[in-house]
């Protein structure tokens, strides 16, 4: 007698989603954002209209997993590369993929201003307080007292200034339709991820405004400690700082007003 097959399939790998070995580092948290970018253009229909502009640094290969047509911007240029793109190509769903040392250091000028003047993209943010391709140097995000390769001490406040908070900064520009901060260390905070996520390519494919998520994420290797403990680190130290939530949200106040 043939047993009754009971399996049920509950948790799929996405279409777009690239079927190859990841060559980041163990427990590095871009995976986990391939992924939530992968559901959710999935999920919106958008993956054949989508276009992604990819910037320097660990973030650059998104383009290895994910099978969306995709353009290499230069260092910091992403956001003003994607200006393009939209321009030229109104019909094409269009968002950039970057790091903390690329968009918040050599690309300040371009995020600010692409966000002030309310340009249709959607803008995806992996900030983990460090450079992590060219070795685990200080970064603008890097917390006062964190040691890297180029603030041995650990930053100091008093030289090197404050981690600057870009959520914060890119929800009080005109232009920005939506703005929020969430994390990758755990099961809850992921999934309010990709609620975030999906509402920043929301407002582009609605024809709203400008959409930002920053996403706090580990680096075990440039950090020197194991993935449990940077998860760890992520849930006490990182979002202390960087609180998590939605910062800007203009269709929410419009719904509020009516």
């Amino acid at each position: 007698m043939q047993a009754e097959n009971n399996e049920k399939l509950v948790f799929d790998v996405p279409e777009v989603l690239a079927d190859r070995p990841t060559h980041y580092c163990p427990g590095c948290h871009h995976g986990v954002a391939h992924r939530l970018v992968a559901e959710v253009l999935t999920e919106m229909g958008l993956v054949e209209d989508t276009l992604c502009v990819g910037s320097i640094g660990c973030s650059v290969f998104i383009y290895n997993y994910l099978d969306v047509d995709a353009v290499e911007a230069p260092h910091g240029r992403a956001p003003a590369v994607a200006t393009g793109v939209k321009r030229a190509r109104k019909d094409k769903f269009v968002f950039t993929y970057q790091g903390d040392g690329d968009l918040a250091s050599i690309g300040l000028a371009e995020i600010v201003h692409a966000a002030n003047r309310g340009e249709r993209i959607s803008v995806v943010f992996v900030n983990n307080t460090v450079y992590g391709m060219t070795g685990g140097q200080m970064a603008p995000t890097t917390l006062v007292g964190q040691k890297t390769t180029t603030c041995p001490g650990g930053r100091c406040a008093e030289s090197e200034g404050q981690p600057i908070k870009m959520t914060e900064i890119i929800a009080g520009l005109g232009g920005t339709a939506y703005a929020a901060r969430v994390s990758l260390d755990s099961v809850k905070n992921i999934r309010q991820a990709k609620r975030a996520l999906r509402k920043a390519f929301e407002v582009q494919a609605n024809n709203v405004g400008f959409g930002f998520v920053e996403m706090l994420s580990g680096c075990p290797t440039n950090w020197r400690m194991d993935p449990v403990s940077a998860n760890k680190r992520i849930a006490e130290e990182m979002i202390p700082y960087f609180p998590l939530g939605v910062y800007k949200d203009i269709t929410a106040e419009a719904a509020e007003e009516e």
